[in-house]
């Protein structure tokens, strides 16, 4: 059995990060991580950078217009390549970033708790014993996998990440799900040319945003084609030879709907990678969604193990595990004076066509929280397009002792301005 000062489970952003300074402090570090494939973590592989790199493609799809369905197959095909090319390299790099130093063992395996110092890496052809001082979970997160008959081994079936291994372009794209991740495929695919149907199970569309907001979305969307059901729940998919076919309900009419598709998307959200690491065996505690627990110091109730990034829960963005990093590194090197509570305010993007970007809280948050407030709000045309781009500035105003005559002169005159900024004008 080989001992280490840290063995960390994820090849993850938080996780690297903090094994290359773990070793950087002398440190003798393994990272465990179960597939070549994923050297670097999710955003390099499997997430933001090869769906935005797909998003840029797509835009440059739109600027050449091809004119028929095989020319649009053929820009998809060649920006798959560019994508494989790209995930590749920074792969490669990733590894020897680690590999290459002289304390750091990198393992490829699956990585189970055996007790809470104690870690199995089961690999293709063996299994071995890593201990470790102090161990930190970056299991990341997967695809939640809906109870639908017909998808298990449908080949038209596909997940966020297999579906950017696809060779060829699909005709037609249905998208179980209405939430980020699916819109920004939607966006993505109809830009090189696929026709895309979304199929919402709930009543309101993206409900985590204000009303207006979440209309101009949907509104942005269906003028790209994009055909949006809400209230429609998928009963089964079947196939033959040629393609799927999805039927589904709408769950107000009762009406049945059946569409084809070369290719169908779950995209019904993700959920922690937890469920392999028998973390029971170290008496690890988890949320009744597989969560694991942490302390505001992304400690868990065991006192050498931490968890970072997604597989804790909560909002799945690389730079959150990256700060998730910071914190350990205080905690270990420093005066401990950063925590989860510092994050007040966390930025977002929805990589559609314009994009949609929000920070802070939103006018409906705002409300709630019964403070005198002012909302700014200006349509924009976008430079060089022929349409419009709706900016909108959702400002909180907290002005303690200010009544809301008060808060609306000290902040009207910033506010407009802002709102003219980015409207491209002068105020």
């Amino acid at each position: 059995m080989k001992k280490y000062d840290a063995i960390i489970i994820g090849f993850g952003k938080g996780g690297k990060t903090l094994a290359a300074d773990l070793a950087n402090h002398g440190w003798n570090v393994a990272v465990v991580e179960r597939s070549t494939g994923m050297y670097g973590g999710t955003c390099i592989n499997i997430g933001c950078i090869p769906t935005k790199a797909l998003v840029h493609y797509a835009q440059v799809t739109g600027y050449r217009r091809p004119s028929t369905f095989e020319q649009h197959a053929e820009e998809f095909k060649q920006a798959i390549l560019a994508k494989e090319k790209l995930t590749s390299l920074l792969r490669e790099k990733n590894f020897k970033n680690l590999d290459d130093r002289e304390t750091v063992t990198v393992y490829t395996g699956e990585a189970s708790f055996r007790s809470p110092y104690e870690i199995v890496v089961k690999t293709d052809t063996d299994s071995f014993l890593l201990e470790g001082e102090k161990i930190f979970i970056n299991a990341g997160a997967t695809t939640i996998i809906p109870t639908i008959s017909g998808i298990e081994d449908n080949p038209y079936v596909y997940t966020s990440t297999s579906i950017m291994e696809l060779e060829k372009l699909p005709r037609h794209l249905v998208i179980v799900g209405g939430g980020y991740i699916g819109l920004e495929f939607a966006s993505m695919f109809a830009g090189f040319g696929s026709e895309v149907t979304i199929l919402e199970a709930g009543e309101v569309f993206i409900p985590r945003e204000d009303r207006d907001i979440a209309d101009s979305v949907k509104s942005t969307l269906e003028k790209k084609g994009i055909a949006i059901h809400l209230n429609t729940v998928v009963q089964t998919i079947e196939q033959d030879a040629e393609r799927a076919t999805v039927i589904c309900r709408n769950a107000i009419s009762g009406d049945t709907l059946r569409l084809d598709a070369e290719a169908v998307l779950l995209a019904t959200g993700r959920k922690p990678n937890t469920e392999s690491l028998n973390l029971q065996a170290a008496g690890i505690r988890t949320t009744n969604r597989g969560a694991i627990e942490v302390d505001s110091k992304l400690r868990t109730n065991i006192p050498n193990i931490w968890a970072i990034g997604d597989v804790h829960g909560g909002l799945q963005f690389t730079y959150l595990s990256l700060d998730d990093y910071r914190i350990i590194r205080e905690e270990l090197f420093g005066n401990g004076f950063r925590s989860l509570d510092d994050r007040e305010a966390v930025a977002y993007s929805v990589f559609i066509d314009p994009p949609l970007a929000h920070v802070g809280l939103n006018e409906t948050q705002a409300r709630k929280m019964e403070k005198n407030i002012k909302v700014a709000s200006l349509p924009a045309a976008a430079k060089g397009a022929n349409r419009s781009t709706p900016v909108r500035v959702d400002v909180y105003v907290w002005l303690e002792g200010c009544d809301p005559d008060c808060t609306n002169n000290l902040a009207a005159t910033s506010l407009q301005s802002l709102a003219l900024r980015f409207a491209g004008k002068r105020s």
